[in-house]
Parts: C-alpha cells; structure tokens; sequence
C-alpha cells in the first residue's frame, strides 16, 4: 500500500507508539479523574475525545498548519497561555468538585437527566486538553515525521495513516486504564478521606503540566 511505510519504519513506531501510549501524561490524568469522579462512560467519553483531538492533529501535521502555529510567536504563546489556563481550571475543578460528584442512591432520576450533558462535557474536555496543548504540537511535528522521507510523493498520506495508527495504538491502552480505575471508583467513594487524597493529586499533576507547557518553547 502506497500510504503504509516501509515495514521496519512501521516496527520501530509501532513500539515507539505503545511506549508512548503507556506513560502518564494530561491525557491519561485526566480519563482517571474522570472515571473516578464521573463513572465508566465519562471516561470512555474522555478518552474518545483526546483520541480525536489527535487525529486533528494528525491532520494539522499532515498539511503543514501546525509548522504555521509554531513558526508564529503570537500563535504559540497564545495557544499555550490557553492551554496552561485549562490546565489549572481542571486543577481547580478537582479540588472544588472532586469528592462532591458522587451521586446520592436517593438522587438517580436526577443524576440520569443530567447524563448526556455530562457526558458531552466529559468529551470536549477530552479534546480541549490536547487541541490547547502546544507542547503535543511540537511533538507531532517532530515524531510523525521521522518514520517518512520528505522527498516521499505520499508523505501527506503516510502521516495521516502514522497518526490514526498511533490513535489506534493507544485506545486499548486507553480502555484498560478506565475500566481499571471504574473498578476502584465504587471502593473510593466509600471511602472519602482517600477520594480526596486523590483530588488533590490529580490537581497537583494538573497544575505541574501547566507550568510545563508555559515553559514550552516553540524552537
């Protein structure tokens, strides 16, 4: 196939990939918090939405945007000042709301009114967490790349496969991490000094990828 590197070009990013996918990073944090505070569906819903803001940046890659944003100083600094504040309004949301979205027995026709718009919400923090982090720009515009040849006529076409490939990769990765943390939640929200413990890591994570995006530097 015209569109698929050359086999071991593919070998070395199918590892690289997986290596990738199995490191925590703002994605993997946030399908955990999710999932501990909101349930097994909100953090499927999470994890669909960071897997699409990768393919939108796959896309950005493959046609040469995301070289625009970076070589723009105002962009970059924009894009990033954005992406820190996110950050920090999901460590604030942890510490103010963390323990206090657990649903109440008595409380159920409430709680599945209000389902769909928290699974919406639990999508679009998915994606705005990668489509508002400049540092997973550079890294796109640096990794894809390596696995094909510049002077390749289907270069377009081969990053566009790499990054649904890396996509891909990830998603069962991705799965397990929710459903294991799903498997936690029940024991957790018995026990609430332990659930807040776990607000205020995941608002300390939160905000120490906030300060590293802020120190990203374009070149």
């Amino acid at each position: 196939m015209i569109f698929v590197p050359a086999a071991s070009d593919l070998l070395t990013f199918v590892l690289a990939s997986l290596l990738l996918a199995l490191t925590p990073g703002p994605d993997m944090t946030l399908w955990l918090s999710r999932t501990l505070r909101e349930g097994r569906a909100s953090g499927l819903m999470t994890l669909a939405g960071t897997s699409l803001g990768i393919g939108v940046h796959t896309m950005l890659v493959a046609f040469g945007i995301s070289a625009l944003i970076v070589a723009s100083p105002l962009a970059f600094v924009v894009l990033k000042t954005f992406g820190a504040a996110y950050l920090l309004w999901l460590a604030i949301q942890a510490l103010r709301r963390g323990s206090g979205l657990t649903i109440d027995a008595g409380d159920v026709k409430a709680a599945a009114a209000g389902a769909g718009a928290s699974l919406s919400r639990a999508f679009f923090a998915g994606l705005s967490i990668n489509l508002l982090n400049p540092k997973i720009i550079i890294f796109f515009m640096t990794f894809l790349p390596q696995f094909v040849s510049v002077s390749d006529p289907h270069v377009t076409g081969k990053l566009i496969f790499l990054g649904v490939l890396f996509v891909f990769i990830g998603l069962p990765i991705g799965i397990l991490v929710v459903l294991g943390a799903h498997g936690l939640s029940a024991w957790l929200r018995r026990k609430p000094q332990v659930m807040r413990v776990v607000d205020y890591v995941f608002a300390g994570v939160f905000s120490l990828f906030a300060v590293r995006i802020l120190m990203a530097q374009a070149r």
